[in-house]
C-alpha cells in the first residue's frame, strides 16, 4: 500500500515539475521578447534624439505613414521602454518565483526516491527499457 502511494506520490511530482518547467520556458521567452522590445524602443529614442526639432517625423501604421510631431513619437517610445521595463522586472518576480518552486519539486523527489529505494529502482528499470 505504501508503494503504490509512493509511486502515486511520483507521478504527481514528476507532473508538477513538467508543468513547472513549462511555465519557467515561458516566462523567460517572454522575458527574451520584452527585452528585444526594449532595445528597439530604446534604439528607435535614441535616433529621434538626433533629429531636429523641425523635421518631418512620421509614425507607421500598417502600411501608412502619418505624420506626426516629434515629441509624439519621443513620449510613445519612452512609454514603452517603461511598459517594458516594468513587464521585465514583474516577469523576474515570476521566474524567481518558479525557479523556487522548481527546486523545492526536485528536494521533494529525491527525498521520496530516498525513502523508498525499490521506487528508485522501478524508475530506472523504466528508463533502461
Amino acid at each position: 500500500m505504501a508503494d503504490e502511494a509512493n509511486r502515486t506520490a511520483f507521478v504527481d511530482l514528476q507532473g508538477r515539475m513538467i508543468e513547472t518547467t513549462a511555465k519557467l520556458k515561458q516566462v523567460v521567452n517572454q522575458m527574451r521578447m520584452k527585452e528585444g522590445e526594449k532595445k528597439r524602443a530604446y534604439l528607435t529614442l535614441e535616433e529621434l534624439k538626433q533629429v531636429p526639432e523641425d523635421a518631418n517625423t512620421y509614425k507607421t501604421i500598417g502600411k501608412l505613414f502619418v505624420l506626426e510631431p516629434k515629441s509624439v513619437l519621443v513620449n510613445e517610445q519612452e512609454q514603452k521602454l517603461r511598459d517594458s521595463d516594468n513587464a521585465i522586472s514583474s516577469l523576474s518576480t515570476t521566474k524567481e518565483i518558479l525557479d523556487k518552486q522548481l527546486g523545492e519539486i526536485e528536494i521533494n523527489i529525491r527525498e521520496l526516491l530516498q525513502q523508498d529505494p525499490s521506487l528508485a529502482q522501478q524508475i530506472m528499470n523504466m528508463a533502461v527499457m
